[in-house]
């Protein structure tokens, strides 16, 4: 089957921004006295806002998983604006597979929120036909559900798709969702060999992201 969309991970691949939720969830919990360390931190990547956010009232934060939310989301929203994070490379990836033809959308762990924003701020938004929060979904990566609705949204059958990932929770999720899954390791956390042996193709970076690279041909 010809691969005719590509699926867009957001964190990690188009914005650097691992290191920041990692750095406002932990600011949160050192203020409010609760527990968090490495394995709080990787335990929660990949989790969609309900799952965290339950996850951080059960190390110790104190109010509703809704509240924590809310507070995670709006110190992130405060840190995008004062600059948006886009890794090198993004803008242009993004438009030379727009321009090769492929249907594009986004399917993130990131709140809908800043989705929304950091497309907006990037513009890039126009170039997306749909994008698809893991909080509108059951259940967050490493389940396939995001990667599920997203190829519904779009009207691509997953085979057709290939998924740009860079966590270990992502490629597990794109690959059980039936995608062609291109890595681009993320090097602050990077993904486990396990997870990496899942990927169709390992590329360095987004420079090397090309329809070639997104078809798994030659051309």
């Amino acid at each position: 089957m010809s691969i005719d969309a590509v699926v867009f991970d957001l964190d990690g691949v188009l914005i650097e921004t691992e290191e920041l939720w990692d750095e406002v969830r932990e600011q949160l919990a050192r203020e409010t006295g609760a527990r968090y360390d490495a394995i709080a931190q990787r335990t929660m990547m990949g989790m969609s806002a309900p799952e965290w956010s339950s996850y951080m009232a059960s190390l110790g934060v104190p109010g509703p998983p809704a509240a924590i939310n809310d507070e995670v989301v709006r110190r992130l929203i405060a840190r995008y604006r004062e600059q948006l994070p886009l890794i090198e490379g993004a803008v242009d990836a993004v438009q030379r597979l727009a321009a090769a033809g492929f249907t594009l959308a986004v399917a993130s762990s990131s709140n809908r929120v800043l989705i929304d924003l950091v497309l907006a701020e990037s513009g890039l938004a126009p170039l997306f036909t749909a994008t698809v929060s893991s909080e509108e979904v059951a259940r967050g990566k490493p389940s396939p559900d995001v990667y599920v609705e997203a190829c519904r949204r779009i009207g691509v059958a997953p085979a057709a798709a290939t998924a740009v990932e860079d966590s270990h929770a992502g490629i597990r999720s794109a690959k059980a969702a039936g995608l062609r899954v291109l890595a681009i390791p993320n090097p602050s956390f990077p993904p486990g060999e396990e997870a990496l042996a899942l990927a169709d193709l390992v590329l360095p970076g987004l420079a090397s992201l090309t329809p070639a690279a997104v078809r798994g041909s030659g051309a």
